[in-house]
């Protein structure tokens, strides 16, 4: 099964073309599975000698674990994808995790800032610091592209078009898009750019990146959410926020001032409609919210 596995991760590398946070969460939900194995069926058995009746085990064993429904969700998704692999490698005669029930997870309205809230954000970095510059040149650029954090940290100098204003965006899968950069954005990483000059030379393998750490090397994710975590104490906002907040609030102020969904969906990257459409029942809730704050006849009488 190990040795399959393996094969399985070259195939999500090299023909699905899948980022390193896919394979790894792959992996991870592919390890969970063999340790439920070693403890509860005597070892990791060989692809064909896997059932519905050892998989319907796993499942429960999720659950007795209280892992979210979520977390069960997508480890099931990752064995039905590796077994599908290796029915097609001809390891397996059948899917047995085909007939297994996915829990029913629903959907969480994604966590947005106002545009107050926004405003009051992009603006705690302090202007008179290279650090700081560069601080709001990031949130700046996050907001203004609805980039995930991956991609923000992926950016290089060259993705950046000043003439066009759009950079060249990685994304999921490493698929490629073209993201707009406003003119706040733009005079922040211009600001940036010049102060970038000023640091020490980087690493060889750093030196192209856009946003980069006092030394010069690429900034990180964990980076990325520390500083965001310093300006949202900072300004008293929720702690939960993270990166992808601000893209949250990126395409649900996009369709609050009228863009329309496919639109919103090529600029976030997203490959299905689907995926986009819960910003509209976002902005949905705030206009019920607005009309029960406002009309009179709106709220319920005894």
């Amino acid at each position: 099964m190990r040795s399959a596995f393996v094969g399985f991760q070259r195939y999500l590398e090299i023909e699905k073309n899948a980022s390193e946070l896919t394979v790894k969460a792959y992996r991870d939900d592919f390890e969970s599975f063999a340790d439920y194995a070693e403890d509860r069926l005597g070892g990791l058995p060989a692809p064909e000698n896997i059932d519905i009746t050892a998989l319907r085990g796993y499942v429960s064993y999720l659950h007795e674990c209280q892992y979210a429904k979520t977390t069960i969700a997508r480890r099931l998704a990752c064995m039905r994808s590796l077994f599908r692999y290796c029915r097609r490698e001809g390891l397996m005669t059948g899917n047995p995790a085909q007939a297994l029930r996915t829990p029913r997870t629903g959907r969480k309205l994604p966590k947005f800032l106002t545009s107050d809230q926004i405003a009051k954000l992009l603006e705690a970095p302090p202007g008179n610091t290279v650090m700081g510059r560069r601080d709001r040149a990031i949130l700046e650029t996050i907001y203004s592209a609805g980039l995930r954090a991956a991609e923000l940290v992926g950016l290089n100098i060259e993705d950046w078009d000043q003439d066009s204003g759009v950079i060249r965006v990685r994304g999921k899968g490493k698929k490629e898009r073209i993201a707009p950069v406003g003119s706040f954005a733009s005079k922040a990483l211009l600001r940036w750019m010049a102060d970038r000059k000023s640091l020490p030379t980087a690493r060889s393998k750093d030196s192209g990146a856009m946003f980069t750490s006092r030394v010069k090397t690429r900034l990180t994710t964990r980076s990325l959410q520390r500083l965001l975590d310093k300006y949202i104490l900072q300004v008293g906002l929720d702690k939960q926020l993270s990166p992808h907040s601000l893209r949250h609030s990126f395409a649900t102020h996009l369709l609050d001032g009228g863009a329309d969904l496919r639109s919103v969906q090529e600029m976030l990257g997203h490959k299905s409609l689907t995926t986009t459409q819960i910003y509209t029942h976002v902005s949905a809730q705030r206009l019920r919210e607005t009309y029960e704050a406002a009309h009179p006849h709106a709220q319920k009488r005894d």
